[in-house]
């Protein structure tokens, strides 16, 4: 195929890109800006663009399909040459259907705990030699690249974001896939920005729902009343199988998780990862593993980049960088992070970067997330208004949202640095929080600074 990204330097375009470029096809593309680590991704295959912007003189007839991202405007010169020509136009996710549509489809859904339940399925099938495609919306350790296609695979793993898919399709990218095996790891209101009511958001997971293969299977967290009241409006042909938490403990530092009285040690923490684990065993068996071959291979599984994150640390603190930046997400990190070292004190530092989470509005619905951190605080960067078109929030907005009246506030990286920097760290852990980058902190020069003291 001869195929051309407009908005190839998104996280999952330019990865699509590779895949395709992998796999043979005849790739192009466009963007107004590109970032690293996109830039370095596609130059290191020939793929990055000359030049940044939109040349519509790269449209033309030859071409097979034009991929278009989330990026891309209504008015881009590119996607209106594009139409005028009436070629066949794709979002990533229409095309991965497309792609996987002879496949067995496997879609995680879920406002927290998707990439996390995706890349250990991932990772557990490679280790037992099982071919599939996948998407994924994280760097994982042993996959090149976020999404991988073939002819060969019979079965294709997504991450089922509940975004809109393009410009031209504002349907949730998880209502495209249609799966025979599903996931709701948890529901909870997120991207007011195009869910503007609590009751909408929900609504998309029902939509979900009733697009499950009619003799599908769907896992679903029942510890979650907003999932369990989704579910059980589901379709009855549906098999709807309940999950919770995996039986583990924690024993200085260290989390086993049980089975057949065996306790297998593994690389991840928290009540939630308990949970998305035992989601990951639950798909893994539907797919023909048993539990041996699950728990022997999960043993070596370390987590998905940016997703509790280790950093550093030595004998008296650890430091951790999480993606985690919606309610629930916050709320389930600080738990882990507090319960792998109960006796340390913690210091959680969160990001509000998000449209919904510098929204005045939103800001109630953090109340008391960060309650098991010993010590939080909360930075947001004045520029981040601006370019999402909000007003500015005041102190006293943020401290309210939050509830909690010794809540740290700062504006500025600099001040945020020095706040840290100057901390004495002797039994302390540190979490750093966000989708973002806190106004360009660098993490691991943080962390070796906070490790060497």
């Amino acid at each position: 195929m001869r195929v051309h990204f407009i908005a190839i330097g998104g996280s999952v375009m330019h990865n699509l890109a590779l895949a395709m470029h992998h796999k043979g096809d005849e790739v192009s593309g466009s963007d107004d800006e590109i970032f690293e680590p996109a830039r370095g991704n596609l130059n290191k295959f020939g793929l990055l663009p000359e030049k940044e912007g939109w040349y519509p003189e790269k449209i033309d007839t030859n071409l097979d399909a034009i991929i278009l991202g989330m990026h891309a405007k209504d008015d881009n010169p590119e996607l209106i040459k594009a139409r005028e020509l009436g070629l066949a136009i794709f979002s990533f996710p229409e095309f991965l259907y497309q792609h996987a549509r002879d496949k067995k489809r496997v879609v995680i859904g879920g406002s927290h705990g998707k990439t996390t339940i995706t890349a250990m399925i991932m990772h557990v099938l490679r280790k037992q030699g099982m071919d599939f495609d996948y998407m994924v919306g994280a760097q994982l350790k042993g996959f090149e690249i976020m999404v991988q296609l073939s002819d060969e695979a019979p079965l294709m793993i997504f991450e089922g974001d509940e975004y809109l898919t393009s410009v031209l399709d504002k349907r949730p990218k998880f209502h495209l896939y249609k799966p025979h095996i599903a996931v709701i790891s948890g529901i909870e209101w997120d991207h007011m920005n195009v869910f503007p009511t609590k009751e909408n958001y929900i609504e998309q997971f029902e939509k979900f729902c009733d697009l499950i293969a009619e003799d599908g299977t769907l896992f679903y967290c029942d510890e979650d009343p907003l999932t369990r009241k989704v579910v059980k409006r589901a379709p009855v042909a549906l098999r709807k199988i309940p999950y919770g938490e995996i039986e583990n403990e924690t024993l200085d530092g260290k989390t086993f998780v049980m089975y057949d009285g065996i306790g297998h040690e593994i690389k991840v923490f928290g009540k939630h990862n308990m949970k998305n684990l035992n989601a990951a065993r639950m798909v893994c068996r539907e797919l023909g593993l048993n539990d041996r071959e699950f728990f022997s291979a999960i043993e070596t599984y370390e987590g998905a980049a940016k997703r509790l994150e280790l950093l550093g640390e030595n004998q008296s603190v650890s430091v951790f960088k999480d993606f985690a930046h919606a309610p629930s997400k916050l709320r389930a990190t600080i738990e882990a992070v507090k319960s792998r070292n109960p006796e340390r004190k913690l210091v959680a530092v969160m990001e509000l970067h998000t449209y919904s989470s510098l929204n005045k509005d939103f800001l109630p619905e953090y109340k008391s997330t960060m309650k098991l951190a010993d010590e939080a605080v909360v930075f947001y960067n004045p520029h981040a208004f601006e370019i999402k078109g909000l007003p500015f929030l005041s102190e006293w907005d943020v401290r309210k949202g939050f509830a909690r009246s010794d809540l740290k506030i700062f504006n500025q990286r600099e001040s945020l640095l020095n706040e840290l920097l100057q901390k004495d760290w002797k039994n302390k852990n540190l979490l750093l929080m966000s989708s973002g980058n806190f106004d360009g902190l660098v993490f691991k020069e943080l962390a070796d600074e906070i490790i060497k003291k």
